[in-house]
C-alpha cells in the first residue's frame, strides 16, 4: 500500500538567536529555531532542519510560595540570577536561558530599569548560551524596562519579549536599534497572533527575527486549546501563509508550576517528587507535537525526560 503524503508549499522561517564573538557578541554558540517544511516529526513528508531548543527559566527574585520540589534544586541559587543561570547550563545542559524580569512588576517589587540592567549583565557574564529576556507584562513598566534591558544586551541578538497587540512599538524599536529578535504574544487566538505579526512587520521588523508565543496552557488547564491554535497556525504556514510562518515558543514551565498537581501533597496522586516534574514534561512533549520550536522549562528532571523523548523523535 502506497503511503499518502501531503505536499506543502510553505516553510517556517528560521530564526537565529545569539551572537558569537565573530558576530560582535559574546555568546559561545547560537541557536536556530524553525525552518520546518512539514508538521512536527513528519520526516517522511518534509524536513525539520533544526532540533527544538530546550531552555530553562531564571527569575530575578525568589519565587513566592515556591514548590518544594523546585526549592530542593534551586534553593541555593535563588536570589542570584547569574548563579541560577550557571547551574541550569553547567549542571543540567540548558541550551538557552530565559530571564524573567518579574520583580519589575508593580505587584512583585516594582524594581526599576537599573535593576533590570544589572540582572541582564549578571546572566550574560555567567553563561555563554543565547538569552531570552522577558519584561513583566505590564505596559507601563514594559515600556521602561524593555529599552534598558535591550541596550544592556546590545549586539547579543537576544530574544526579547513580548510584543502584544496593544503594546508593541517600544519593543520593536528597541530590538531594531540593538539587533535583537522578538517574541510576538497573543492570547490563544490565531487572528490576534496574525495581527500582531502584521503590526510588527509593518514597522519594518524582519520576519526572520520573530518568534510567536500563542500563550501556553498547562496540562489539564487549557493545554488542548493551545495545541489546536498552534496546529492551525502551523497548517496555515505550511499552506503558504507567510504571516504565520514563525517558530513557536512555549512557556510550559511557567504554566505547569502554577497547577496544584505540582504543589499539593496527595497520596492518591502519587509521589510529588516524581509527579511534579512529570506534569511539566508531559505538557512539554505535547507542545513539541503541536509544533513548538523553543520550550522553556523549570525542573531539570522534566528537561531530562523531554531531551530523551526528543532523541527518540529526532531519530538520534
Amino acid at each position: 500500500m502506497e503511503l499518502v503524503k501531503e505536499k506543502w508549499t510553505g516553510k517556517v522561517h528560521e530564526v537565529i538567536i545569539g551572537a558569537t564573538g565573530a558576530e560582535g557578541g559574546t555568546r559561545t554558540a547560537v541557536v536556530r529555531a524553525g525552518g520546518e517544511t512539514t508538521m512536527p516529526f513528519y520526516d517522511f513528508e518534509g524536513g525539520m532542519p533544526n532540533r527544538p531548543v530546550l531552555a530553562m527559566e531564571v527569575l530575578d527574585k525568589i519565587p513566592d510560595e515556591p514548590s518544594e520540589s523546585l526549592k530542593k534544586v534551586f534553593g541555593d541559587v535563588w536570589g542570584d540570577p547569574g548563579e541560577w543561570a550557571r547551574k541550569c547550563v553547567e549542571e543540567f545542559g540548558a541550551e538557552m536561558i530565559s530571564v524573567q524580569l518579574l520583580s519589575a512588576h508593580p505587584d512583585e517589587g516594582d524594581t526599576d530599569e537599573k535593576h533590570a540592567v544589572e540582572t541582564v549583565r549578571k546572566v550574560l557574564k555567567a553563561v555563554g548560551v543565547p538569552l531570552i529576556i522577558r519584561a513583566p507584562g505590564v505596559a507601563e513598566k514594559d515600556n521602561l524596562i524593555i529599552p534598558a534591558a535591550s541596550q544592556a544586551a546590545a549586539g547579543e541578538r537576544v530574544l526579547l519579549g513580548s510584543a502584544v497587540q496593544d503594546n508593541y512599538k517600544t519593543i520593536v524599536a528597541s530590538a531594531l536599534a540593538d539587533g535583537h529578535c522578538i517574541i510576538t504574544e497573543s492570547p490563544i487566538d490565531i487572528n490576534i497572533a496574525k495581527q500582531v505579526n502584521i503590526l510588527v512587520t509593518d514597522m519594518g521588523f524582519p520576519t526572520d527575527r520573530i518568534v510567536m508565543d500563542p500563550t501556553t496552557g498547562g496540562l489539564g488547564y487549557g493545554l488542548e486549546y493551545t495545541f489546536s491554535i498552534m496546529e492551525r497556525a502551523r497548517l496555515a504556514a505550511l499552506g503558504g501563509d507567510t504571516v504565520l510562518a514563525q517558530p513557536f515558543i512555549s512557556y510550559i514551565g511557567q504554566e505547569s508550576w502554577r497547577a496544584k498537581e505540582t504543589k499539593a501533597e496527595n497520596e492518591e496522586w502519587g509521589d510529588i517528587e516524581k509527579r511534579a516534574p512529570l506534569w511539566e514534561a508531559v505538557g512539554a512533549i505535547s507542545m513539541l507535537q503541536a509544533g513548538s520550536d523553543i520550550l522553556v522549562l523549570r525542573h531539570p528532571h522534566a528537561l531530562k525526560i523531554v531531551r530523551q523523548m526528543l532523541d527518540e523523535l529526532m531519530g538520534k
